[in-house]
């Protein structure tokens, strides 16, 4: 007998709600839920096919624990055992930081993923984190950082009422947004088009994005960072930077034009490919418009100047007086942000804290850049110890980050390796233990990360749509218990520590450790809603059927629509959200600041002092005239990460691992369409069938990211059947970002061969 359920997609950062059909305990439909308050009913082909990937057979559905070299099934306790043996052994004999931390981005796709890495890694006190974050979007967080104050403080563009939107680096139509929570994004870009609205894409493919808009701009990857720069400069020049409304919020701004001075459109124009006139014609359109929005995406972090890219795209939103305000670019406020705070000065935002052990890279957020995971393994200083056991989550690093056959071998030369993931991939292959979370279906699903990245403020809440299958473990307590492993050694002495108690305990203590905390501090907040009260009688008020879910309600009551556990009976709170299946909207994006803002001055710092040093080397980039191809990225609608490829329904047509070459470069070079091409680049050489395209401008080739399925020892039975190749195995690992320790992933330079 079949039913319905409702589900919010995991799948990507659109989160677009889908009913499901339900037979059993098997998911055997899925389509977009008409009445969910933020979708609509939009659906992409990844959602279409939920059941597919909930019901993947190569998902493994008990931990796998290694005994004399190989990896066997193994009961929850065997692995947790192993796991708390293998850390506590490592760290007695090395040190918290021997321990390297590894998270990839579908931990931001769980409710677990969203509440327990912060608690395990204070659990470990290590300083050896690593996340998807530098190989994507660390720009973006150290230029906000610089600019707000706050890392997470990102404005997200006003689709549904600008009038002219700038997108620079991005192709949402094939990655439904990112850094910008938009269900039905090309939607949205139509409905600009329709209102009369203009919509200019600068990217050197001219991706199916591109092709929507009134505007593309082919321009020569890697040099955004210039092409802003020069965009900066005539605004000055010209006398159309108005700040508006921002002006008593922003300083530096005279500073600023000091310091892009050189940067005119003349100067640039070689370099970017991009003529003057078309710059200032940029210029003055942006300025003009109504309303008006810049935004960049990962065609823009991936680049060697991805910090200033990021910092520049701001700028320009604050200089044509579109920050904040509606139509612009605005910071979004999720139900389950702090209690905002008055505005005034905060402690800012500090870069390089620590340093990796052997590149000496600062940190960025308090992570190191993932490029650099591979030598902190293998690679032996005076500095201190190596990364001698590694915990993955969600992860598959030797796919994801650059050399991945370095990377390879320094995992398997670790001490201890424990990996959370569903699959055994091209990462969790080496793990001496590998905990399994079940399938989406079997899981609950709030956004807490894409709410705060919402084009419009609202809060759902999806509870399992089908029961946990009996020998699964919650991903919530996996984590949970991983902790506890942790803790029974890593958690310095306090009553915090003791409550966890030792490994074994039951993983609700790690919740209620979580819920003291949080309350303790909320009840000392003068701002808060429930300043001086009694911390245990608001526990009690909780409801929830488990640990996360109290921990939801608890984060809904405190937060900037809450009930504030009674003060505002018309708030929020776990029980209301659950009345409201389809979600709750809670209105447009709205003005917010100076609230946001935690600089130390109180505004908008126009030209942080680590940005204003780090111009000298864009200046010098002014000089560059690159020779030769160059390789960027390249995004599939049906694909978000490797583990996609595993999904029968999510491959073939054009979801291939092909390489676009433009037919003057492939004439030259002798390259037929379909024939294999030998890519060659400094960490490596791949072969793969070329695709011969226009999309794509002379002098740039694309290989997609996220295959490469072709190692042994995996369990990932459809993607290993057409592997595909691995475009990061062509990156040695040394070129980053400065700033955020981002890896250069686009605009980097390769050899191409014909092959017979």
């Amino acid at each position: 007998m079949s039913r319905t359920a409702l589900r919010i997609c995991p799948l990507c950062e659109a989160t677009c709600g889908l009913t499901l059909t339900v037979e059993g305990t098997r998911v055997t439909g899925a389509r977009g839920d008409r009445d969910d308050v933020f979708s609509k009913g939009f659906i992409c082909p990844k959602g279409a096919v939920f059941g597919a990937v909930d019901g993947d057979t190569d998902r493994l559905r008990a931990p796998l624990v290694r005994k004399d070299g190989e990896l066997r099934e193994a009961t929850w306790e065997e692995a947790f055992d192993a796991v708390a043996a293998g850390l506590r052994a490592v760290v007695e004999r090395c040190g918290a930081d021997s321990v390297g931390v590894v998270l990839g981005n579908p931990n931001v796709h769980t409710v677990a993923g969203g509440l327990y890495p912060t608690v395990l890694l204070g659990a470990l006190r290590t300083r050896s984190l690593f996340t998807a974050s530098t190989l994507d979007q660390m720009p973006k967080h150290v230029s906000s950082g610089l600019l707000y104050g706050d890392a997470n403080a990102i404005p997200v563009p006003d689709l549904d009422r600008t009038d002219h939107l700038l997108l620079i680096g991005a192709n949402p139509l094939e990655s439904n947004g990112s850094l910008c929570t938009a269900p039905d994004f090309p939607g949205k870009l139509k409905a600009l088009r329709t209102r009369g609205g203009t919509l200019t894409v600068i990217d050197p493919r001219r991706t199916r994005t591109a092709r929507l808009a009134d505007r593309h701009i082919a321009i020569r990857p890697g040099t955004d960072a210039l092409l802003l720069a020069a965009m900066t400069y005539v605004l000055f020049e010209e006398g159309l930077a108005d700040l508006g409304d921002l002006a008593p919020h922003v300083q530096d701004l005279e500073e600023l034009r000091e310091a892009v001075r050189d940067f005119t459109p003349e100067a640039v124009a070689e370099g970017c490919d991009v003529p003057a006139d078309v710059t200032r014609a940029l210029v003055r359109d942006l300025a003009a418009a109504p309303t008006a929005a810049v935004y960049a995406r990962i065609g823009t972090c991936t680049v060697p100047h991805g910090t200033l890219a990021s910092w520049l795209v701001d700028v320009l939103n604050i200089l044509t007086g579109n920050l904040d305000r509606p139509g612009g670019a605005l910071f979004p406020q999720a139900a389950t942000d702090r209690t905002p705070r008055p505005a005034g000065a905060g402690h800012g935002f500090a870069l390089g804290r620590w340093h990796s052990r052997v590149s000496r890279h600062p940190e960025a957020k308090g992570e190191l850049p993932l490029a650099a995971l591979a030598e902190e393994i293998d690679t032996a200083t005076d500095a201190g110890e190596p990364v001698r056991a590694v915990i993955t989550v969600a992860a598959n690093p030797v796919l994801s980050a650059p050399d991945g056959n370095r990377l390879d071998k320094a995992l398997e030369s670790l001490d201890f390796m424990v990996s959370v993931d569903p699959y055994l991939n091209e990462t969790s292959r080496h793990a001496h233990v590998v905990l399994p979370p079940p399938p989406p279906s079997q899981s609950p699903h709030h956004d807490f990360a894409f709410n705060t990245l919402a084009v419009r403020n609202q809060v759902r809440y999806t509870r399992p749509a089908v029961p946990l299958e009996a020998g699964r473990m919650a991903e919530s307590e996996i984590l949970a218990r991983l902790i506890l492993a942790a803790s029974d050694w890593g958690l310095p002495c306090s009553s915090e520590a003791e409550s966890l108690g030792k490994h074994g305990a039951e993983p609700a203590a790690v919740d209620q450790m979580v819920i003291d905390q949080t309350l303790g501090k909320a009840v000392a907040d003068a701002h808060s809603p429930v300043h001086g009260r009694d911390p245990q009688e608001l526990a009690a008020e909780l409801t929830g059927d488990n640990g996360p879910e109290r921990r939801l309600d608890m984060m809904l009551r405190l937060g900037p629509y809450g009930d504030g556990f009674g003060a505002d009976p018309d708030g929020l709170s776990l029980e209301k959200l659950l009345a409201h299946p389809h979600g709750i909207d809670l209105g447009p994006l709205r003005p917010r600041l100076p609230q946001p803002l935690k600089t130390r001055s109180g505004k908008v710092e126009l030209l942080p002092r680590p940005i204003a040093e780090d111009l000298p080397r864009l200046r010098a980039a002014l000089a560059d005239r690159p020779a030769g191809l160059v390789l960027v990225g390249r995004r599939h609608l049906r694909s978000n990460n490797s583990w996609m490829h595993n999904v029968p329904a999510l491959t073939g047509g054009t979801n291939r691992c092909t390489l676009h070459i433009h037919p003057d470069d492939a004439d030259r070079l002798g390259v037929r369409d379909g024939g294999q091409v030998r890519v060659k680049g400094a960490g490596g050489e791949v072969v793969a069938p070329a695709e011969v395209t226009d999309a794509v401008r002379p002098g740039v080739v694309s290989l997609p990211h996220g295959w490469g399925h072709d190692r042994p020892g995996t369990r990932l039975t459809h993607a290993a059947a057409d592997p595909g190749v691995n475009v990061n195995q062509l990156l040695d690992g040394t070129l980053l970002d400065p700033l955020s320790g981002n890896a250069v992933l686009n605009g980097v330079p390769v050899e191409l061969t014909a092959t017979l």
